[in-house]
């Protein structure tokens, strides 16, 4: 039965990791030719523009410390772990993460540090978590909505008010997850459980842990917006701040509301953004070569080291047997 189990394993982590190189190999066959290459070679050979490239590359850690920080302190309340076991869980989460639309598989990495009893209520913590950084996401973009909607011409009006209606409907959700934590909390754990009945949630989220949440959620969109700003500009050091600042809060809000398939992920993200920051005269090849980069730092390096953590880690299969009787 053990040796079993290990063969099991071997084999999903195997095809984790086989699934990952494919996706990976995809995007940058499609998106990371010659052509790019020679762009981003000349870029980086003026001083200034490999200084951004260093200070972008800093933010990486910084980014996804913010967000175990979080996690940290939003899973607490059922099950206290370590800074060091949270930065595991987190970057596990974004290997999985590439595996389904949405990253809807996330916090199936997530999940795997913590005790079978409590596996359940920390999936449930999970989509609060992203509730509260798509919250402020939304709510920058919707400024950005309205400081840009001069520049929206005739033909994209439609999409202003879908991005606005779409915006403001999940904002009213976000508020009731902060207003009425509990009761999403359940309403969202059935959602997620195939049993007819489920254990009913009830954690407490005093105001200052909602202030904590919300000051890290700012805190990492500002280092990922400043990143995306870093690596636009190597491209384009003669663009005005004030030019692409609006575009990059409308292209994280779409990319967010926006479910990604991880093989057309490539095509999704340059058609927005040549969508918000076409008006900037960065080329369609150029905005496409810095939200490439901008997903190897974000999702790529954060997958590889998470798919390294998760080879030392030994699978428990109980959930999956508790799941399908």
């Amino acid at each position: 039965m053990k040796r079993g189990k290990k063969i099991l394993s071997f084999l999903l982590k195997l095809s984790i990791g086989a699934a990952g190189v494919y996706i990976i190999y995809r995007r940058l066959k499609n998106e990371l030719g010659w052509e790019q290459i020679s762009l981003l070679k000349n870029a980086l050979l003026q001083p200034s523009s490999l200084l951004l490239l260093v200070i972008s590359l800093f933010l990486i850690p910084l980014n996804w410390g913010l967000e175990s920080r979080k996690w940290q302190l939003i899973t607490k309340s059922i099950e206290s772990i370590s800074f060091k076991t949270a930065i595991r869980s987190v970057f596990s989460g974004v290997c999985l993460g590439n595996f389904a639309p949405g990253r809807a598989t996330e916090f199936l990495g997530k999940i795997l540090f913590f005790s079978d009893e409590n596996k359940g209520k920390i999936s449930v913590l999970h989509f609060v978590n992203g509730m509260i950084q798509l919250g402020i996401t939304l709510l920058v973009g919707v400024l950005a909505l309205l400081l840009k909607l001069e520049t929206f011409s005739k033909e994209y009006f439609w999409l202003f008010y879908l991005l606005l209606t779409s915006a403001l409907v999940l904002l009213g959700v976000f508020m009731f997850s902060v207003l009425r934590v509990n009761l999403f909390l359940n309403l969202v754990s059935k959602l997620l459980s195939r049993k007819s009945q489920t254990e009913t949630i009830r954690v407490v989220f005093p105001k200052s842990l909602w202030l904590k949440l919300l000051l890290l959620s700012l805190l990492r969109y500002l280092t990922f917006s400043l990143q995306f700003f870093l690596l636009l500009t190597i491209f384009s050091p003669s663009v005005q701040p004030s030019a692409l600042l609006p575009g990059i809060a409308l292209y994280f809000m779409m990319t967010s509301l926006l479910p990604m398939i991880s093989v057309l992920e490539a095509a999704i993200r340059a058609a927005i953004a040549l969508i918000v920051l076409g008006d900037t005269g960065l080329s369609s090849t150029l905005l496409a070569l810095a939200t490439v980069m901008l997903w190897l730092f974000n999702i790529v390096l954060p997958s590889l080291i998470g798919y390294l953590v998760l080879l030392r880690l030994k699978f428990d299969f109980k959930l999956i047997y508790k799941r399908n009787k």
